[in-house]
C-alpha cells in the first residue's frame, strides 16, 4: 500500500493551541467593540449560489472564486468535459457548477438583507466573523482561506455611520496596542475625477488602475490607462490628481480647488470633511489620513471608502470598507443604503506577531490545575476532587496514565499549567500537596479544604 506524505492545500494553515488563543484574543477584542457600538451577530453559509456571487467583484474577483463541482456527473462524462473546459477559461456553466465558497461577507450579507428585508428593524446593524475563500496566489499576508470580521449598517444614509465605523477601527487597534493609519477617500471624488477627464464611462477602468498604484507604480498605472483608451490629456489630469499630497487640510484644499465646479466632487469632499471633524482622529494609535489615491477595487462602493494599514510593519491592508448604496438592488431590493468595514484577522495576527505585541500570558486566561497520577486507585479517589474544581470553573485535569513524576511535570509545564496537586489517600493521611510550578511554592492542604483553596 502506498503511503502518501501528509499535506494541506496551499494557502491554508493548521493552528495549534497557542495560535488559537492569540486569534481568539483578536476576535474577542473586535467582537467586544462591535457590540459596544450596537451591532448584532449574524452567520451565513460557507457557500452560496454562484448566481449570488458572480459579477459582484469585477472580472478579477470572478476568477478567484472557489467553485464547487456538481454531484452526479460520472455518467455524463462528455458533457462534463465540455463544461470543465469552460471553467478553465474562467466561464461558469450550471452543467458543472452552481455554487461557490464565499469570496467575502458583504455580498452574502446583501443577499440576506434582500431575502429578509420585510422583517428587518432598520437601520439594521450586524457583525459577522467567519472564514472566506479566494483562489489567490499565496504569499506573505495573503491566504486562500482566511477570516474576515465585518460590521455593516443598512437602512441609513447618515454620515454618522461612517464616523462610527472609523471610531470602531480606532477603538479596536487601541485595545490591541497596534498603531495604524486609517486611510479614507470617496468614490464620489473618483467619479468627479472621471467627469473632469470627460471619461465618466471609464470610471471602473480608472479606479481599477489607480487601485494598483502602490503595487505597480505610477508609470505602470499610466500604461494601464493608455491600454484602456485613456488619452494623454486625460492621463495628465489623473497624474496631477495622484500627485496631491500634504496634510489632510492641504489635500482637502487642493481637491476643493480641482473640483470647485463639480457637484459630486463637492459632495464627496463635504463627507470627508465631516468625518475628519467628528471622528476620533486624536487617538495615539489610529491616525486618519485623507488619501486621494485610495480607490479600492470592488465595484460596489458608491461613497466613502476606507482602508487600514499598520503604521510600523510592512503588510498590505489589514482592514477596509466603505459605502455601498446600491448593493441589494442586485437582488431585487432597490434603495437600501449600506456601509460597512472589515478586519482581516489573519493579517492582524501576522502584524501583532511580527511586532511582538501579544502578551506572553495570553493563553493563560484561567488558572490551570493538574492532579498527578500515581496509581489507578489514587486516580479513582482524585476524580471527585477534580470534578469539584471543574464545577468551581477551574481548568483542571488529571494525567491520564501512571508515569514517572518528572514526565508528568514536563507535561504540565508544556501546557502552562499553574498548579500541580499531589494527593495521597492513606487512612491517616487525607491531605494533598498543592504546588505552584511557576513560583515553586507548595502547601499541604486537607482534601476537604481543597475547594476552598485560593488558586491565584
Amino acid at each position: 500500500m502506498q503511503i502518501n506524505k501528509p499535506s494541506i492545500p496551499q494557502g491554508t494553515r493548521d493552528f495549534d493551541a497557542a495560535t488559537i488563543y492569540k486569534r481568539q484574543y483578536i476576535t474577542n477584542t473586535i467582537k467586544t467593540v462591535f457590540e459596544k457600538y450596537g451591532f448584532e451577530p449574524l452567520q451565513t453559509p460557507a457557500f452560496e449560489n454562484l448566481t449570488t456571487l458572480m459579477g459582484k467583484y469585477g472580472e478579477e474577483g470572478d476568477k478567484l472564486m472557489f467553485k464547487i463541482l456538481n454531484n452526479g456527473l460520472a455518467d455524463k462524462a462528455e458533457k462534463a468535459t465540455l463544461a470543465f473546459n469552460d471553467i478553465l477559461q474562467g466561464k461558469s456553466t450550471p452543467a458543472i457548477t452552481e455554487r461557490a465558497l464565499k469570496y467575502d461577507l458583504t455580498i452574502p450579507f446583501a443577499r440576506y438583507v434582500a431575502m429578509n428585508y420585510a422583517h428587518l428593524n432598520l437601520p439594521y446593524k450586524r457583525y459577522q466573523i467567519q472564514p472566506v475563500w479566494r483562489a489567490d496566489r499565496p504569499q506573505k499576508g495573503r491566504y486562500r482561506e482566511f477570516v474576515q470580521c465585518d460590521a455593516d449598517i443598512v437602512g441609513s444614509e447618515s454620515i454618522l455611520n461612517e464616523i462610527d465605523l472609523i471610531n470602531i477601527y480606532a477603538d479596536v487597534f487601541t485595545a490591541l496596542k497596534l498603531k495604524v493609519n486609517i486611510k479614507i477617500n470617496n468614490r464620489k471624488i473618483l467619479q468627479a475625477l472621471a467627469q473632469i477627464c470627460n471619461a465618466e464611462n471609464y470610471l471602473v477602468t480608472i479606479t481599477t488602475a489607480i487601485d494598483k498604484l502602490d503595487k505597480i507604480g505610477l508609470d505602470k498605472v499610466l500604461e494601464d490607462l493608455a491600454a484602456n483608451n485613456i488619452n494623454i490629456q486625460q492621463q495628465q489630469i489623473i497624474k496631477n490628481y495622484l500627485a496631491i499630497t500634504g496634510s489632510n487640510q492641504a489635500i482637502l484644499a487642493q481637491l476643493a480647488n480641482l473640483f470647485a465646479t463639480n457637484q459630486i466632487g463637492i459632495d464627496g469632499l463635504q463627507e470627508i470633511t465631516q468625518i475628519i471633524t467628528m471622528a476620533n482622529h486624536n487617538n495615539s494609535f489610529a491616525n486618519i489620513v485623507v488619501q486621494p489615491s485610495l480607490a479600492r477595487g470592488l465595484n460596489y462602493y458608491t461613497g466613502v471608502i476606507i482602508e487600514v494599514q499598520a503604521a510600523d510593519f510592512a503588510m498590505g491592508s489589514i482592514g477596509g470598507g466603505g459605502r455601498y448604496n446600491n448593493l441589494t438592488e442586485l437582488f431585487g431590493v432597490p434603495n437600501v443604503p449600506g456601509v460597512g468595514i472589515s478586519f482581516g484577522l489573519d493579517r492582524i495576527y501576522d502584524v501583532l506577531e511580527g511586532l511582538n505585541l501579544f502578551n506572553t500570558n495570553i493563553a493563560q486566561t484561567k488558572i490551570k490545575i493538574m492532579f498527578l497520577n500515581h496509581s489507578a486507585a489514587q486516580a479513582t479517589h482524585c476524580y471527585p476532587l477534580l470534578q469539584g474544581l471543574r464545577q468551581a470553573n477551574f481548568t483542571a485535569e488529571i494525567y491520564y496514565n501512571q508515569a514517572k513524576i518528572d514526565k508528568q511535570y514536563k507535561y504540565a509545564e508544556a501546557k502552562a499549567i499553574t498548579y500541580v496537586i499531589n494527593a495521597t489517600f492513606n487512612t491517616d493521611d487525607n491531605y494533598c500537596i498543592v504546588k505552584n510550578i511557576n513560583t515553586g511554592l507548595q502547601q499541604k492542604i486537607a482534601l476537604d479544604d481543597l475547594n476552598n483553596y485560593s488558586f491565584i
